[in-house]
C-alpha cells in the first residue's frame, strides 16, 4: 500500500487520467474517490491540482466524444448495447431519454453525478442530433464541474483524507484486500439488483410469428407503444398503436375490451419496459396482455419490409 501511495505521488496525473477514462467509458471503477485523494494530495504539494483537473477533463472529453459519435452513427442501437452490458437495470435508457429531452444538452452538466446517466447521456445526445459544438461546450462544462468538485472536496477535507491514507499505508496488503472486497461487493450488489429487476418483469412474451398467426386467424390485437416520449420521437410508432408513457394506464387504455389481445412493445433490451407495462395491465384485469418479443425492431422487420406489410383492417383495429 505504501508503494501504491508513492505511485500516486509520482504518477498521480497518469493514474487519474487512466481511472477517469475507464470509468467514463462505462466500467464499474469508481473514479471520484481518486479525484478526492488527488485533491487532498495537492494541498500537501504531492500533486498539482491544475494538472489533475486538466487530465481528468481530457479523459472525460475523450469518453464523451467517443460515445457521442457512436450515438450519432448507430442511434438507438448503441443505447440498447449500453444497457445490455451495464450493471444497472435495463430501464436506464427509458428513464434518461425523457430527462434528456426535458433538459436538453444542459443535462450534460450534471450527468456525471448520476449513476447510469453519465454513460447514457453522450450517445443519447448524438442520437437526438445535438450539434457537435453545443455538445462539446456542455461536455467540457460538465467535466469541469464533476472533476473540480472531486478535487475541491479532497482539498477541503485533506486532513481526514490524509489520515485515511496513513491508516491504509500501515495496513499493507490488507488494505488492498479490503479495497478489493469493497469493489467486489459493489459489483455484486449491482448484479443482484439487475437480476431482481429481470425477475420482476418475468412474463410470457409473444413472438412475432405468433402475432402473425394471430392476425391471419382474424384476431384484432390492440397495440400499445410503451416507449418513452423521446424514443417515440426517434422512431415512429406502429400505425394505430396507443401511446403509453409510464405511470398508471390512462383512460383510453382502461376503456379497452378486456377480452381482446393487447400487445405491448418497446425498444429496450429484453423488452423490459413492455414486460413491466404488460404485467401492470394484467393486474388491472387485462389477462391477454403480453409483451412483444423483440419489440419495435421485430415489428419493423416483419411488417415494414418492402415485400410485406400489415393488412389494412388489422392496422385500423390496432
Amino acid at each position: 500500500m505504501a508503494n501504491l501511495i508513492l505511485l500516486l505521488q509520482e504518477y498521480g496525473v497518469l493514474i487519474v487520467f487512466g481511472i477517469v477514462l475507464v470509468e467514463q467509458i462505462g466500467l464499474p471503477i469508481p473514479a471520484f474517490p481518486v479525484l478526492i485523494v488527488a485533491g487532498a494530495m495537492s494541498v500537501d504539494g504531492d500533486a498539482h491540482w491544475p494538472a489533475v483537473l486538466g487530465v481528468a477533463l481530457v479523459a472525460c472529453l475523450i469518453s464523451d466524444y467517443f460515445w457521442f459519435r457512436a450515438g450519432r452513427y448507430y442511434g438507438k442501437r448503441i443505447l440498447k448495447l449500453l444497457c445490455k452490458i451495464s450493471l444497472s437495470p435495463d430501464y436506464c435508457v427509458s428513464q434518461t431519454e425523457d430527462n434528456f429531452n426535458r433538459w436538453g444538452p444542459k443535462a450534460l452538466i450534471v450527468a456525471k453525478f448520476i449513476p447510469g446517466f453519465n454513460t447514457i447521456a453522450p450517445p443519447l445526445a448524438g442520437a437526438m442530433g445535438t450539434r457537435t459544438s453545443v455538445f462539446l461546450g456542455f461536455s467540457v462544462l460538465g467535466g469541469l464541474v464533476w472533476s473540480g468538485a472531486g478535487i475541491a472536496i479532497g482539498a477541503f477535507f485533506h486532513t481526514s483524507v490524509d489520515q485515511v491514507l496513513d491508516i491504509l499505508s500501515t495496513m499493507g496488503t490488507t488494505a488492498l484486500i479490503v479495497l478489493g472486497v469493497l469493489l467486489l461487493l459493489f459489483v455484486s450488489f449491482k448484479y443482484v439488483e439487475r437480476k431482481r429487476f429481470h425477475q420482476s418483469v418475468d412474463i410470457e412474451r409473444i413472438t412475432i410469428d405468433d402475432l402473425k398467426q394471430l392476425l391471419e386467424q382474424g384476431g384484432e390485437p390492440i397495440l400499445v407503444d410503451a416507449r418513452s416520449v423521446t424514443a417515440q420521437m426517434l422512431d415512429p410508432a406502429v400505425p394505430g398503436a396507443l401511446l403509453f408513457n409510464g405511470g398508471d394506464p390512462n383512460a383510453e387504455i382502461i376503456a379497452l375490451d378486456k377480452g381482446r389481445h393487447i400487445i405491448v412493445y418497446c425498444s429496450c433490451p429484453n423488452d423490459v419496459t413492455a414486460a413491466h407495462v404488460a404485467k401492470g395491465l394484467i393486474g388491472h384485469g387485462y389477462h391477454l396482455a403480453r409483451p412483444l418479443h423483440g419489440g419495435l425492431e421485430a415489428w419493423n422487420a416483419a411488417f415494414r419490409a418492402p415485400t410485406e406489410s400489415l393488412p389494412e383492417d388489422n392496422t385500423a383495429s390496432a
